[in-house]
C-alpha cells in the first residue's frame, strides 16, 4: 500500500506544480491578461444588467429612431424603445448561452472522448463512429434543420442545442490526447490501485490536458455567441426576448441599414467582435504558453533581440 501511494503521488505533484506554473505564465501574458480583462468587462455587465440598464427593454414611451444622446446612449428603435438598455440585457443573455454551452459542450466531448480513448474496444469504436457522424454533419444546416421543428425557441434552449450539437470537434482532439497518455506509468499505477475509469479521467487525465480543455472552452464559447446571433437574426428564436442577435433581427426587418440608423446595428455587431477578440486573444495565449515550439521560438527572439 506504501508503494502504490508513493507511485501514485509523485505525478500528482509534478501535475499541481505544471498547472500552477502555467496559470502563473497565463497571468504574466500580455495578451492573455488584455483578452481576460476584456471578458471580464462583459461578464460583469451581464451581472449586473439589472442596475446598469437605464429602461425596460421592452417599454415604448420614447420617441422612435432617436440618434445616441445623454438619455439614450445607444439611441431609439423604430418603436421608441431604449437600444442602450437592450444591448445590456442583450449582454447578459449572450454571455450566459455563450458561457453554459461551451461548458456543457465540452463537458460532452471530454466524456465523450477521453472514455473513448482510455477504454479502446467496442466503446471507443462506437463513441469514434458517433462523433464522427456529427463531425460531418454542417453544423449551421442541423441547428436550422432543429430549430424548425422547435417554434419560439428561447435563447437557452438555443444554447442548449448549440451545446449538444457542437461537441464533436472537441471529442476528437481529447480522444487523441486520451489515446498518447493511456499507457504512461501513472496511468498503469491508477489502474493497479483499483481506480474506476471515471476517477482516472477527472483525476489523472484531465489535468494533463489542461491547456486542451481552456482551448475547446474558449472556442465553443466563440462559436456559441456567434451561433446564438445567427439563429436570432434569422428569425429562428422568439423575438420578443433580449440577445444581441435579436437587436440585429428587429434593426434588420426595421430597415435600420437602409434608413442609416447606424447605432441600431453597430452596438452589438461590435460586441460580438470584441468578445471573439479577447478569446482569441486568450487562447493564442495560451497556445503560446502550452506550445513547446512556440516556446523555443520565443526564446530565439528574444536571443536575437539582445545582441541587436
Amino acid at each position: 500500500m506504501i508503494v502504490e501511494t508513493q507511485v501514485v503521488s509523485v505525478p500528482t505533484k509534478k501535475k499541481a506544480k505544471r498547472m500552477n506554473n502555467t496559470a502563473a505564465a497565463f497571468l504574466h501574458n500580455p495578451k492573455a491578461m488584455t483578452g481576460l480583462v476584456i471578458f471580464l468587462i462583459f461578464v460583469l455587465v451581464a451581472i449586473f444588467a439589472p442596475l446598469i440598464a437605464p429602461y425596460d427593454p421592452q417599454s415604448t414611451q420614447f420617441a422612435p429612431l432617436q440618434s445616441p444622446s445623454a438619455a439614450h446612449w445607444f439611441g431609439t428603435t423604430n418603436t421608441g424603445q431604449d437600444i442602450f438598455s437592450q444591448f445590456i440585457w442583450g449582454t447578459q443573455t449572450s454571455m450566459i448561452v455563450g458561457v453554459g454551452a461551451a461548458v456543457v459542450s465540452t463537458l460532452v466531448a471530454f466524456l465523450v472522448g477521453v472514455y473513448g480513448g482510455l477504454r479502446g474496444g467496442v466503446a471507443d469504436s462506437i463513441l469514434n463512429s458517433l462523433s464522427n457522424i456529427f463531425l460531418v454533419m454542417p453544423g449551421l444546416a442541423l441547428l436550422i434543420l432543429i430549430e424548425s421543428y422547435i417554434k419560439n425557441t428561447t435563447p437557452l434552449l438555443n444554447g442548449l442545442i448549440i451545446a449538444l450539437t457542437g461537441w464533436a470537434w472537441g471529442a476528437r482532439v481529447f480522444r487523441s490526447a486520451a489515446m498518447s497518455i493511456a499507457n504512461r506509468d501513472f496511468i498503469v499505477a491508477a489502474r493497479l490501485s483499483g481506480a474506476g475509469s471515471l476517477r482516472i479521467m477527472f483525476a489523472e487525465i484531465l489535468p494533463n490536458m489542461t491547456s486542451l480543455i481552456a482551448s475547446n472552452l474558449i472556442y465553443a464559447c466563440l462559436g456559441a455567441i456567434m451561433a446564438e446571433a445567427g439563429l436570432a437574426y434569422l428569425g429562428f428564436e422568439n423575438v420578443a426576448s433580449n440577445s444581441w442577435g435579436t437587436i440585429l433581427f428587429w434593426a434588420q426587418n426595421g430597415g435600420a441599414m437602409m434608413g442609416g440608423a447606424w447605432w441600431w446595428f453597430v452596438p452589438p455587431g461590435v460586441a460580438i467582435a470584441i468578445v471573439g477578440t479577447s478569446l482569441a486573444l486568450m487562447n493564442y495565449a495560451i497556445d503560446q504558453i502550452t506550445n513547446p515550439r512556440l516556446r523555443v521560438q520565443k526564446r530565439k527572439k528574444a536571443r536575437v533581440a539582445g545582441r541587436a
